[in-house]
């Protein structure tokens, strides 16, 4: 079975140098052979990572609030309509084996929350999710991409 890493971030529009990092992340996922999970809407971190992955030829899905894809990600390879609207946050981190999180509101925090509960490893990408969080649980800190990437092949032991 493949391995699942879910990038969770803001779902609004991204200044251009926060595109760029989710772009680049999206991209090292799928070159090194992981599978990209996202929130799957056409919108700020899930809409550049998946670009930057599918622009890779990785395998995309995303985990839909709606009931249709009418809001996907032209990227997606798989589109999972929950109709849950949030609630799907749930799905999000616990089917991914690694939860990479770049900046974002309070459904971002509720993901690394749900995460760090399940027991899934937790790398921040340019912020921080509050002390609250970082005493639940295991968060690393990454300064860039690349190393986003490496802490996730260190807590999967490849």
């Amino acid at each position: 079975m493949r391995t699942v890493i879910g990038v969770m971030g803001s779902g609004h529009p991204l200044d251009a140098a926060s595109e760029a990092r989710a772009r680049a992340l999206g991209r090292l996922i799928a070159e090194a052979g992981f599978v990209l999970l996202t929130g799957g809407r056409a919108a700020g971190v899930m809409e550049a990572c998946s670009a930057g992955a599918k622009e890779a030829g990785g395998l995309v899905v995303g985990v839909l609030p709606d009931t249709d894809a009418a809001s996907a990600s032209r990227h997606l390879d798989v589109a999972i309509r929950t109709g849950m609207g949030d609630a799907r946050n749930v799905i999000n981190v616990l089917s991914s084996d690694v939860v990479i999180a770049l900046p974002g509101g309070a459904g971002t925090l509720s993901e690394v929350a749900h995460a760090l509960k399940a027991g899934k490893p937790v790398i921040v990408l340019g912020w921080d999710p509050g002390p609250a969080l970082r005493a639940a649980g295991r968060v690393l800190d990454a300064a860039s991409p690349e190393e986003a990437l490496a802490l996730a092949r260190e807590v999967l032991g490849r």
